[in-house]
């Protein structure tokens, strides 16, 4: 399971998706981001099933 961490960035709240405690590049976005993503959580999702690999 991944680690979620929350941070800040020049004033910023950020928040820290990581494949585990020692991943050395995790994904990391902050407010409007995470707002775009939300809109959008279906269209990742089916484009998340129709490239996975078996």
């Amino acid at each position: 399971m991944g680690v979620v961490e929350f941070g800040e960035f020049k004033g910023n709240k950020m928040i820290v998706l990581k494949r585990n405690a020692e991943d050395k590049f995790p994904f990391q976005f902050g407010l409007s981001k995470a707002a775009l993503i939300l809109d959008h959580i279906e269209d990742i999702r089916k484009f998340v099933e129709e490239n996975k690999k078996a």
